[in-house]
């Protein structure tokens, strides 16, 4: 077991005058020196002396489609001042320029109701630097979902993807529905740990080698009924991919070039790295400039809309980002021990409609769709999954000081205490109450006791590695 983490309540955001200067972390780790050096295409997503490089440069070292910026850009009003704001973490006071000097934070944004509030770049990164969204495409993808069906190119969401995508007939991934598939649902076992020797890795290397259809056809089993669980796996991203290559004819970036990205009014083109059966990748490796990000968190808060045109269908993505619309087993703290899951993006806990767009190593858009307020960050944060580190639980609290929220839990953030645990198992029972609870989660996961409690009982079962997990009131 590991040692317990703390994420403490969050505290409204306060303004003050003049901000000091901080060096950014581990800069020599992360290749300072050197001028941080684009990696290879062996080393570029592991190794951390060529991250900060190559997470903002990929699409110079990778084959990819670009997406044309529109002639005039959507106007990215500044604030007249940019002020530093604070929040609680940790039991203390920070500021934003802790924040930075803490965490591996290569840009940050923020955007209120369409103004620029603050925007900051470390690792000598700029403005004009196209970074890396990682999984944060997903979202991308499931919006270009939601444009097929509002144009009749998708009839159901509820239909099986085979009936598009008839190479997949006959296997489980074909043989789902879309929308099963948009929640990542299959019920399909697949590992996905980062550590080059997990299900994504071997499915990368036969989608390089034979297309993603073969890929796709290499999983013939289920573990779960389709529609009854969520777990992560980025193969699914990609059968949505391969489904949109169907329906629509062309390319992914073509396709949202002008439908998405010139009327979002985008300042760069955007670049998408292709595989070598000429789709994207799909499920990460979208490449925009962090100030275009905030253009497409924007559009998300607008519910879709670019003043008076409707550019992503309303109803889809009321439907894609509210975990009051999704089975229980999608709701926040069921899905995950933190987050729910929507039509790939995640969703908060809390009443209010509030989601973000994530991927690994800390890239992230927090979207707050009632208070018109946006959080990018683009980030080269030690590990892939940064609820390893403290990179989550301190992101969290930011967000909850721009949210403005005092109250445990009502910004998203788990209320009281959360305890992290090595899990070896894709499938993670927790017991908390006399409540069981079935979360399919990530190896390290959490759970989350009420406050004035703590983890009493821990017991793994075998051979089917169910962990047993419940809290009582600490003393």
């Amino acid at each position: 077991m590991r040692p317990r983490s703390f994420l403490l309540p969050c505290a409204a955001l306060l303004i003050v005058l003049a901000f000091p200067a901080f060096a950014a972390p581990d800069e020599q780790q992360l290749g300072k020196a050197a001028g941080y050096p684009i990696g290879t295409r062996a080393n570029w997503f592991f190794d951390e002396s060529v991250r900060v490089g190559s997470f903002s440069n990929l699409d110079r070292l990778l084959p990819h489609y670009t997406l044309k910026k529109p002639v005039s850009p959507q106007p990215l009003r500044a604030a007249s001042t940019e002020p530093e704001f604070e929040y609680r973490f940790e039991n203390r006071t920070l500021t934003l320029d802790d924040f930075l000097a803490r965490q591996r934070i290569t840009g940050l944004l923020v955007i209120k109701d369409g103004e620029v509030l603050l925007e900051r770049y470390q690792y000598h990164r700029t403005a004009s630097h196209r970074f890396v969204s990682h999984s944060m495409a997903k979202s991308i993808v499931s919006l270009a979902v939601g444009m097929a069906l509002a144009e009749g190119k998708i009839a159901s969401l509820d239909d099986a993807v085979a009936k598009y995508v008839p190479k997949l007939a006959g296997v489980p991934y074909g043989e789902t529905s879309i929308r099963n598939v948009l929640r990542m649902s299959s019920g399909v076992p697949f590992s996905e740990d980062y550590d080059g020797n997990d299900d994504l890795t071997r499915f990368t290397l036969v989608r390089n080698a034979h297309g993603s259809i073969e890929a796709l056809r290499w999983f013939r089993a289920r573990e779960a009924e389709q529609g009854t669980r969520f777990h992560y796996a980025s193969s699914e991203t990609v059968i949505l991919a391969v489904l949109l290559r169907a329906v629509t004819g062309t390319t992914l970036s073509e396709y949202l070039t002008g439908r998405l990205w010139q009327p979002m009014g985008a300042e760069a083109d955007a670049t998408w790295i292709r595989t070598t059966d000429g789709t994207e990748t799909g499920s990460g490796s979208f490449n925009a400039t962090l100030r275009d990000y905030g253009r497409l968190g924007v559009l998300l808060a607008n519910d879709g809309a670019v003043g008076a045109r409707q550019v992503v269908p309303k109803e889809y993505l009321l439907e894609a980002t509210d975990w009051h619309r999704h089975p229980d087993a999608f709701a926040p703290r069921r899905a995950t021990p933190y987050f729910g899951y929507g039509y790939q993006f995640w969703t908060f806990p809390g009443e209010k409609r509030r989601f973000a767009l994530l991927g690994v190593y800390g890239q992230s858009i927090f979207v707050d769709p009632e208070l018109k307020l946006v959080m990018v960050i683009t980030a080269a944060a030690k590990d892939a999954s940064v609820g390893k580190e403290p990179f989550a639980a301190e992101r969290s609290a930011v967000w909850c000081g721009l949210v403005g929220n005092t109250e445990a839990g009502r910004c998203g953030a788990p209320s009281a205490r959360s305890y992290r645990f090595f899990v070896p198992s894709r499938g993670t029972h927790f017991r908390t109450g006399t409540t069981p609870v079935a979360v399919i989660c990530a190896p390290d996961t959490s759970l989350i006791c009420p406050a004035g409690q703590e983890p009493s009982s821990t017991r793994m079962r075998w051979p089917n590695r169910k962990l047993t997990m419940s809290c009582s009131r600490a003393t």
